[in-house]
């Protein structure tokens, strides 16, 4: 454990002597593994050449530690989802570091137990990564980068482009909505919230892997990050010879965090989430597809929410409770800025 009332000072920056008690000290061992310990600029990973997925995210959320989770957990959590939406498995990751002058040791040890913890409930390795310090005042404490690679069977290949969606096929998504948005809020602006809202920040690999596993005719998945379940519905039908409906009841929202968006002016369709997939499979694989995610623990409360439909191309049509239609769009502008 790193001595306590130690702050980022600008030489763990310089590439010198500070520099590398900071990477030694910290990154190195708690992110310990074979491949990161070679030391080497580049990390040297056994993997296929013909098979790989590659993605890459920044996380600024604001702040740092909120009810569910982490920056950490957040940066983890995000690449490794990305990768397996995609129909990969994911096994390596790289990490970058820009941290600001002044930000306790304490604060940046806590965040990298957190990525390491959530690395390893993932299967997942941080082989290799950078770290630059930045004068105090030029960034908000503590940003990071991640980098995933992952091996991906040429069989779901189609999974991340949608190109095989047609009419007929089922929409499912694997629980409440909004809860990650509502927790961040919450927390950035020390709300007295009653209920206990928690993000739903969550590795979703293994879910997902099973449905793939089950040979399940998969015809599209996405994690539905910022903007939210609608803006991904959205992008899907944007100028696609297809519509969708989906249907207002089969999207739970938990009364806390209804209560709150409706007090804020959100719309729980366009808040965040860090724990929630969009899946959609053939219509006579939606049954088993929903079995499987309600025994996983990230898809317990899963739901058959609509279904792709050859009417009104390109625009998601949304049963209304009340038994009216609403025209569900991308969102336009920022419901909250810094969410992950």
């Amino acid at each position: 454990m790193i001595q306590s009332n130690r702050k980022i000072l600008l030489s763990h920056g310089s590439g010198g002597t500070q520099s590398r008690h900071l990477i030694g000290e910290l990154f190195y061992r708690v992110f310990d593994n074979e491949i990161l310990s070679m030391g080497s600029d580049s990390a040297l990973l056994e993997i296929s050449p013909e098979n790989v997925a590659f993605t890459t995210d920044s996380f600024v959320v604001d702040p740092l530690f909120f009810p569910g989770g982490d920056i950490g957990k957040l940066a983890v959590c995000g690449t490794v989802n990305d990768l397996a939406v995609s129909g990969a498995v994911p096994k390596y990751l790289s990490a970058a570091f820009i941290i600001e002058e002044g930000l306790e040791f304490e604060t940046v040890e806590k965040v990298a137990h957190s990525m390491a913890e959530t690395a390893k409930q993932a299967g997942i390795q941080i082989v290799t990564g950078d770290t630059k310090v930045v004068n105090r005042g030029k960034c908000d404490k503590l940003f990071i980068t991640t980098t995933g690679i992952g091996e991906l069977d040429p069989r779901h290949w189609p999974v991340s482009t949608g190109q095989t969606i047609e009419p007929g096929d089922k929409i499912l998504v694997n629980g409440f909505i909004a809860d990650h948005g509502c927790a961040v809020m919450a927390a950035r602006n020390d709300l007295k919230v009653e209920a206990d809202i928690q993000s739903d920040c969550a590795p979703l690999h293994t879910l997902i892997r099973e449905i793939l596993d089950a040979g399940l005719r998969v015809k599209f998945m996405r994690d539905a990050t910022r903007g939210g379940l609608a803006t991904v519905l959205a992008e899907i039908v944007r100028e696609r010879s297809f519509g969708m409906d989906i249907i207002e009841d089969e999207i739970m929202v938990r009364e806390p965090v209804r209560g709150m968006c409706e007090f804020f002016g959100f719309d729980p369709l366009y808040v965040a989430n860090e724990g929630k997939v969009v899946i959609i499979v053939h219509p006579d694989d939606a049954k088993k597809a929903l079995s499987l995610m309600r025994k996983n623990e990230f898809g317990e409360n899963a739901r058959i929410m609509g279904e792709v439909v050859q009417d009104h191309d390109g625009r998601v049509v949304m049963q209304t409770r009340i038994g009216g239609k609403r025209i569900i769009d991308m969102i336009a502008g920022d419901q909250l800025p810094r969410i992950c």
